[in-house]
């Protein structure tokens, strides 16, 4: 509608920043909210696309970042005060890359502070909510990212994801979001928590907007060492709803452990590698996340929320020994995923072992309290998306986790575009 001049992008940033307006004082989605510079955006989109200069699906497309995404002259926080007044002087890789694209900045969106600190008052900064059920969290570390897509607030973000932090909140928020292969897209520019386990990626109403999202953003980025010069594929060829022939593994020994069809030495021996991968995922991130922040730990720790301080300092008890252990126990996680993966395409899961929990329920060792569906795919690097899948007997909506084989991003999407387009749960928005 937008290239054929059917809407225009300044009517369509305006009834997003009018909505904002109307709702985020309840949904509390945004940390900052760029009113005239997003009306300046949508003003040279239009002029663009009237005069035949339309850059592809992203043009005039209002959107918005997590705050760890850095953007050049604009505040970027990790909502926390220890980087409140923080202004970056250029933009991350994948914000270039967005506005290249022609996407509009509507604004920079809440998260829990530093990616990792959970839903905390003491750090002074927005705590967003999830739009099904405002007594509930919309999930983490993307809280913003998941709550402002569910209540129609922006039409895209980014997320990043060290342990689930994409696909969480797009389980607790009936959306879709996707983490791709490591190495797939740049962290330059994004606040990090763990180096060998941060990835970047979409969340959007739609697989298919995830796709076109991951398309303008993904590839090599030579300020990444990290990154894949692979070639990037044409993501949206892959959302046809036929997955015929299409083999779906499913570990049910990790879900149904009370099976008695399940032999109960296969089954402990099973369970004793999961916890070693349980275990690891922790070790590793709290460890470079750790290294990342000691020295403000040390000189300003009053700066910290709660929350996140703990968790921290967790981390500066873990010895060499323990990291090198953890690397050693990832490696045997990814040579088990590897072997699985000759046998069938894709691993079928839910996406989050509970829905999302109450705000006064919450502390800060409430995820580590339950298991980990999402993070065994940080750990391998593989990539991993969740799609709505209904919803509890309460009303909160349940995910839907699909994850494939390295740089095989487009049979993820195959996969989750044709149980999306036969579920249809993006039919249903929560009533704010």
């Amino acid at each position: 509608m937008l290239e054929s001049g059917q809407i225009s992008p300044v009517e369509l940033t305006r009834a997003f920043l009018d909505r904002i307006d109307a709702l985020d004082d309840a949904l509390k989605c945004y940390i900052t909210i760029l009113h005239d510079d997003a009306m300046a955006d949508a003003r040279q989109a239009e002029a663009e696309i009237l005069r035949g200069d339309y850059r592809g699906p992203m043009h005039g497309i209002p959107i918005a970042l997590k705050d760890l995404y850095d953007t050049a002259g604009i505040r970027t926080t990790a909502s926390s005060k220890v980087m409140a007044d923080r202004v970056p002087t250029e933009d991350a890789t994948t914000t270039a890359r967005l506005k290249a694209a022609g996407a509009v900045l509507l604004g920079k969106l809440a998260m829990h502070e530093f990616a990792l600190g959970g839903p905390d008052e003491t750090n002074g900064f927005p705590l967003a909510r999830n739009p099904w059920n405002l007594d509930h969290i919309p999930g983490g570390s993307s809280s913003g990212s998941g709550a402002g897509i569910a209540a129609g607030l922006c039409m895209g973000t980014l997320g990043s994801c060290t342990g689930g932090s994409i696909r969480g909140p797009a389980a607790f928020c009936s959306i879709a979001g996707i983490k791709a292969t490591y190495g797939r897209v740049s962290r330059y520019g994004v606040v990090p928590l763990s180096w060998t386990l941060d990835h970047c990626g979409p969340m959007t109403w739609t697989v298919e907007d995830s796709a076109i999202m991951l398309q303008v953003i993904a590839g090599y980025d030579s300020k990444d060492p990290t990154t894949s010069q692979a070639p990037v594929p044409d993501y949206t060829a892959s959302l046809v709803e036929d997955i015929e022939g299409l083999r779906i593994g499913v570990p049910r020994h990790f879900f149904f452990a009370d099976d008695p069809t399940i032999n109960k030495d296969v089954l402990a021996a099973v369970d004793d590698a999961l916890k070693h991968a349980g275990a690891a995922q922790p070790v590793i991130m709290l460890s470079e996340a750790f290294a990342y922040h000691q020295n403000n730990l040390r000189a300003k720790p009053e700066l910290f929320g709660e929350m996140v301080r703990a968790r921290f300092r967790t981390g500066g008890l873990f010895s060499s020994g323990d990291y090198v252990q953890a690397q050693r126990a990832r490696n045997v996680l990814k040579r088990e995923f590897a072997d699985v993966l000759r046998k069938v395409d894709i691993v079928a899961s839910p996406t989050m072992s509970n829905p999302a929990p109450r705000f006064d329920a919450m502390d800060a060792m409430t995820t580590s309290r339950v298991p980990s569906f999402t993070g065994p795919y940080n750990l391998t690097g593989m990539p991993a998306i969740s799609v709505p899948c209904g919803f509890t007997s309460e009303g909160l909506p349940v995910g839907f986790q699909i994850a494939g084989k390295p740089f095989d991003e487009p049979t993820v999407f195959r996969a989750a575009y044709a149980y999306e387009q036969s579920a249809r749960h993006f039919e249903q928005r929560p009533s704010i």
